[in-house]
């Protein structure tokens, strides 16, 4: 079988970093084109060594990426892909969106968080939310799939079945999630200094950080009706790896041992979502350089108190992506992603 040609814009970021990393574990795909504002013509390995000296890729300008290749990544900041993602469908490739463009479907609420609009509203409506093991059905016919946010998926992902099967109550969700200062980006910036997050723990955004909406959409798409969600974000001093301490309110009567088989049941077929034993604890060395998400489950009297741990670049970002790819292309959803969590 011939391997499908993949380009990425925005190719020189953390996100494209991590991408060119993991597709070159792809025994599916080339990398046939990579996009930058910033580095035009210089070698992808001049700007991340770690791909190694015999690495030549040139980088391109970003608005050619898609007439190089066959799916196209685009890992941009928020507002600027709809553009590209417009163009490539018109040109028959489909499309992984790394950034929030595609991510709410209310368009009323993408422009009070981000301050845009849709471009093309039916481009909109058709694009596919890209939570692999929630919504794979959908994906697996989708030519426009949007990568989900990450602090979102380490949220969604224990939350959703959950709310779905009525075991824990709507209401009073509570999400305190820590992550690594990769997910600020690669761009400089004074909260991700080293003086400034070096032992140290810095809430942000509090009650009014962007994946909110994300996280809500989500929720309540599980349970049919409107879901609110109390979310703090806490940039911590570690590279890479996202810990979502979530609580809520148990349903009745429910139990936490029941809560635990019916979630531990409805991952039973997937590789990249774990439910630890009941006693375990979850952390970000369960996941780090993995596409697994970790999940436990705890109680403290009428409360459910859930930790859920994933690698922020990985399935949080690139390995997610990537694993949308696989399913929109009838790979094996683990093609390029079977590597294991290291241990130290």
């Amino acid at each position: 079988m011939d391997k499908i040609k993949v380009g990425i814009i925005g190719a020189t970021g953390y996100v494209g970093g991590e991408l060119i990393r993991l597709l070159s574990n792809h025994s599916n795909i080339e990398i046939s084109a990579l996009g930058s504002n910033s580095f035009v013509d210089e070698y992808i390995n001049d700007i991340y060594f770690n791909l190694g000296e015999n690495y030549k890729i040139k980088c391109m300008e970003n608005d050619k990426v898609i007439d190089n290749c066959d799916f196209l990544f685009t890992a941009l900041p928020h507002g600027v892909s709809e553009k590209f993602v417009i163009d490539a469908v018109k040109k028959e490739k489909k499309v992984v969106d790394l950034g929030a463009d595609f991510r709410l479907k209310n368009e009323e609420l993408l422009k009070e968080w981000y301050g845009v609009n849709f471009l093309d509203k039916e481009l909109h409506e058709n694009s596919v939310y890209g939570l692999c093991e929630i919504y794979r059905d959908k994906i697996e016919k989708a030519d426009v799939v949007a990568n989900p946010g990450c602090y979102v998926t380490s949220i969604s992902l224990p939350l959703m079945p959950l709310l779905k099967e009525n075991m824990i109550e709507s209401k009073n969700i509570i999400a305190d999630s820590k992550s690594g200062v990769t997910g600020s980006g690669r761009a400089l910036s004074l909260s991700s200094h080293y003086t400034e997050i070096n032992e140290n723990m810095v809430p942000y955004k509090i009650s009014s950080h962007r994946h909110t909406p994300e996280i809500e959409q989500n929720l309540s798409d599980a349970v049919g009706k409107e879901v609110k969600i109390i979310f703090t974000p806490i940039l911590i001093p570690v590279n890479r790896g996202i810990l979502s301490t979530i609580y809520c309110d148990k349903k009745g009567s429910v139990t936490i041992e029941e809560i635990h088989s019916k979630l531990t049941n409805f991952y039973k077929k997937d590789e990249f979502v774990e439910v630890l034993s009941l006693g375990k604890v979850a952390t970000i060395k369960h996941v780090r350089f993995s596409n697994k998400c970790a999940i436990s489950i705890h109680e403290n009297n009428e409360k459910l108190i859930i930790c859920s741990t994933i690698d922020n670049m990985i399935k949080g970002s690139a390995g997610q992506a990537i694993q949308n790819m696989n399913i929109m292309c009838g790979f094996k959803e683990n093609e390029g992603l079977s590597s294991i969590a290291t241990a130290f």
